[in-house]
């Protein structure tokens, strides 16, 4: 629970250069390498499938490659009613030479890696790793890619130039009859399931543009509750308060922490992503989950926050120009827990507050260092309800 894109797990800090949207920061990388203290087991299985019957099963979407929920250039975003994990792949990354030296090799019969599927309870596969190989076999079938012809270019002259129905036919047979291996983990769409899920991709996550901990957290727990957390980062008075939506959903993740610690603080434990995990499991669908209550505190609050007679962005900053997760929550939830009374509350007095709140040296210790404690955890969020109770 350290600054949102600059601050160290020790509280030392990077300089405040613009930081790459795509690149992963230290937050960021300290939740992806905290160890699960009790990581679910894994049911797998081993099968081979022809090339012919993996593009067959793509295109009647019997195996789906999901984007990261958005639509983009290799097509529309898959539906959430359409597959239980959405969200899965960020953008196809591939270009042609790799494409081309990828369809090369499948001709020439070089080995090449595995794809890791995840077979869903309605037992159609989601892609965990292997979309790019997945997708250069799809388009060179169809015979195009981003809407041009996709004739092999950065090849051998053997190949060069040709397409797939223009193969020999000894050829084109012997790329139908290649296997691919495929490791097949199975989920049946419960929380343990789901969490084992998270584990191996977790591990499978390197390479390329890694995906930040609540990617993998949106694309595995997509429902009712993830679309909630979205409608809230639309909020003009939070986007007033955080600034610009963040490409890889900083944003929308510290909302998901303040909305956990209002509600669950007695089950906080670390690490932090096993902690918003359970969480989102718990409420996927909006179970016995208060969304019409926490919405009202959230645009309260934050509207407060915003006002002109409010503290403004400072509020949720210590001293930097990012955002500090660890202030914002204590920030936010201590307002919460306020406006639970039912008294009224100005942006002046929420001002004074904040102002109370940054000079606590207790405070600036829970929201420096180790930040992630529990002792820390519980400390701020209790300096924070006793101050704004008293405004």
């Amino acid at each position: 629970m350290t600054n949102v894109a600059e601050q160290e797990t020790d509280g030392s800090t990077h300089s405040e250069e613009p930081v790459d949207p795509e690149e992963l920061v230290s937050q960021d990388l300290a939740e992806l390498e905290a160890p699960d203290p009790h990581p679910e087991p894994v049911v797998y299985s081993g099968s081979d499938f022809d090339i012919e019957g993996l593009v067959r099963r793509l295109e009647r979407d019997d195996i789906v490659i999901p984007t990261f929920g958005r639509d983009d250039a290799e097509g529309p975003v898959v539906g959430e009613d359409q597959i239980e994990t959405a969200r899965f792949q960020r953008g196809f990354v591939w270009n042609r030479p790799q494409m081309d030296r990828f369809i090369e090799s499948l001709l020439l019969g070089y080995p090449i890696p595995g794809i890791f599927l995840v077979q869903q309870a309605d037992k159609r596969y989601l892609v965990l790793d292997g979309q790019q190989r997945l997708r250069t076999m799809a388009d060179f079938y169809r015979g195009e890619h981003l809407g041009k012809p996709f004739a092999l270019r950065n090849v051998g002259d053997e190949f060069r130039d040709l397409t797939y129905r223009g193969l020999p036919e000894d050829r084109r047979r012997a790329l139908d009859n290649t296997f691919i291996q495929a490791t097949i983990v199975k989920t049946d769409g419960s929380a343990a399931s789901l969490d084992a899920v998270y584990q191996v991709f977790e591990r499978l996550n390197s390479g390329g543009t890694q995906l930040t901990p609540h990617e993998i957290r949106v694309a595995l727990y997509a429902g009712p509750l993830i679309e909630y957390l979205t409608r809230l980062n639309a909020s003009p008075s939070w986007r007033a308060l955080y600034g610009p939506e963040s490409p890889r959903l900083r944003d929308q993740e510290l909302i998901l922490r303040v909305v956990a610690l209002y509600i669950s603080p007695g089950t906080y434990h670390r690490p932090l992503k096993k902690y918003l995990n359970d969480f989102v499991a718990d409420h996927r669908n909006l179970e016995q989950f208060p969304g019409d209550t926490v919405e009202q505190r959230f645009n309260v609050s934050t509207e407060l926050l915003a006002a002109k007679a409010g503290p403004g962005q400072d509020g949720l900053r210590s001293g930097s120009r990012q955002v500090n997760a660890a202030l914002t929550e204590a920030v936010l939830v201590g307002l919460f827990r306020r406006l639970d009374s039912g008294d009224t509350l100005d942006p002046a007095a929420v001002k004074l507050g904040t102002e109370e709140l940054l000079a606590d040296s207790d405070l600036q210790r829970s929201i420096s260092r180790a930040t992630a404690d529990e002792d820390a955890v519980r400390t701020r969020l209790a300096i924070a309800t006793k101050i704004f109770a008293q405004r």
